[in-house]
């Protein structure tokens, strides 16, 4: 897998993912929503650690700066 994701991108997933994560911990979401919202942030945190995002390569989306 090529890097297609820069830091901006990355640091941008993993906030959303925090905030997920304490929406969900506040009780403000619950049930299907919360469900959904959880497996969003699991997404958002694994892609951005091995900074590749599987739906920017087939839109040829690359933020990643480096060469």
């Amino acid at each position: 897998m090529k890097k297609n994701m820069g830091n901006a991108d990355r640091l941008v997933r993993i906030l959303a993912a925090l905030l997920i994560a304490v929406l969900y911990f506040t009780h403000v979401v619950s049930g299907t929503l919360a469900i959904i919202l959880a497996v969003v942030a699991i997404v958002f945190i694994l892609t951005s650690f091995i900074s590749f995002c599987p739906l920017y390569y087939p839109f040829g989306i690359n933020t990643c700066k480096k060469k």
